[in-house]
């Protein structure tokens, strides 16, 4: 799989509300109740990543859960993180 130009990928951003793109990954951010729905989420995440075989750089901290996607084996942001993010967004919204 082959990483997307810097132009593809801002076009593919407009279709993803609260994405965005920087340091060749794509980013986003949530905020939960509390630390049991931010884990709850990212189990659920995990699963999604798994299904992929392509995992999320992520972190943690109480209610709020960072995300970066990007394919570190083609070097840059492909068809693969967008799926993931996909199928987050689906998850979470």
């Amino acid at each position: 799989m082959k990483a997307l130009l810097e132009t593809e990928i801002q076009k593919r951003l407009e279709q993803f509300e609260g994405w965005e793109y920087s340091d060749n990954a794509i980013h986003t951010a949530f905020e939960f109740e509390n630390f049991k729905e931010a884990f709850t989420s990212m189990t659920r995440i995990a699963f999604e990543a798994e299904d992929l075989d392509h995992h999320p750089d992520w972190s943690n901290v109480y209610n709020k859960l960072h995300i970066s996607l990007s394919t570190h084996d083609a070097g840059g942001v492909t068809e693969k993180d967008f799926e993931l993010a996909s199928r987050i967004d689906g998850l979470l919204s």
